[in-house]
């Protein structure tokens, strides 16, 4: 997790806490914390597609909107290298700064129906950023809107129409020629296919990996589901409740797990091939509340390998191998998904 030369996005120790109020005859005061995203480190080349999973509720989405900053960071820093603006900290920066940097940095947002206003075409929907940014006017950013939506499959012709008239998976493709229409050199994807069929899903994850293949597109691409992941991005990033428990390349964590919590993620995902053997390992009780974890290793309590050493002291990001990183006292020591 060295940054490198070509390094788009460097996080490091982001946290996001959230207050916890109490209403007494004193007035409203914080109680604790909702430890959302807590600690988290990661980097993303350009030109690379990162995975964010874990289990609903694990801070996944809020690390992705306090990486815009949706979200006000607790604490942190987001280093983006912006093309306009060179290296700037997105933690430190105010409204009217943001807005230069959010040309470069859009979203796709998980539903496809409440992301779009139902009152405006899809003319004004996707030429709506260049609108704002005073970029193009009149015929030309008709011409542009025209050419986005050719870009994810969608006739130009359809212009004047409004989102009720459009299926989920269109409405998808909508959203994403919005987000395409400032060339942004990274996009933030938050579940883009989580709402859809199984059919329509396997068209945009096919469209996004076009997009990002044509235009060399940076993604960091939230998911819950490992299939998606695994089809999609070069290397993932696993969350547990506010953390980063394990990242490596796709092929490495798929193939040489390093953490406990992974090897239960993926020996629950199916598999496409009935006779495939897998290793079954049960994930045991609830997930911990993030405002009251358990000590040490978030995961002992849940852990078919805890030892004491679990229940008191909490492990560290290490890399274990070359490029693989895991949170667990004893990765070299376990032999995890065989």
């Amino acid at each position: 997790m060295t940054t490198q030369n070509d390094t788009l996005l460097h996080v490091s120790n982001l946290k996001k806490h959230f207050p916890i109020y109490n209403r007494g005859i004193l007035g409203k005061r914080v109680t604790n914390y909702v430890k959302a995203v807590d600690g988290v480190n990661f980097t993303i080349s350009r030109g690379e597609v990162l995975g964010l999973v874990g289990e609903s509720g694990c801070g996944k989405t809020t690390t992705g909107r306090t990486i815009l900053r949706a979200e006000t960071p607790t604490d942190g820093s987001i280093i983006f290298r912006d093309n306009d603006k060179g290296e700037i900290d997105l933690a430190l920066l105010n409204r009217e700064e943001l807005r230069d940097v959010w040309r470069n940095i859009q979203l796709i947002f998980q539903d496809p129906y409440s992301s779009l206003n139902p009152r405006m075409t899809l003319e004004q929907i996707v030429g709506e950023p260049l609108h704002n940014y005073d970029v193009l006017k009149g015929g030309a950013l008709r011409d542009r809107v025209a050419e986005l939506l050719g870009l994810v499959g969608l006739r130009p012709e359809y212009m004047s129409r409004y989102p009720h008239a459009f299926s989920g998976g269109q409405r998808q493709r909508i959203g994403i020629a919005r987000a395409l229409a400032l060339n942004p050199q990274m996009i933030i994807c938050d579940e883009p296919v989580s709402a859809l069929d199984v059919s329509i899903q396997a068209q945009i994850l096919n469209l996004l990996q076009d997009l990002q293949a044509q235009f060399q597109l940076t993604y960091l691409f939230i998911s819950h589901d490992l299939s998606v992941v695994r089809h999609l991005c070069h290397r993932v990033a696993v969350m547990y409740v506010g953390k980063i428990v394990e990242i490596a390349s796709t092929e490495e964590l798929f193939n040489n797990i390093q953490h406990p919590y992974c090897e239960a993620l993926l020996s629950s995902a199916p598999t496409p091939d009935p006779r495939a053997k897998r290793k079954h390992v049960p994930l045991i009780g609830e997930v911990p509340d993030p405002a009251n974890p358990p000590p040490g290793c978030y995961f002992h309590p849940r852990c078919l390998y805890a030892k004491e050493q679990c229940k008191a002291e909490p492990p560290l990001l290490r890399e274990v191998k070359p490029g693989h990183w895991s949170a667990c006292h004893f990765s070299e020591e376990l032999s995890l998904g065989s």
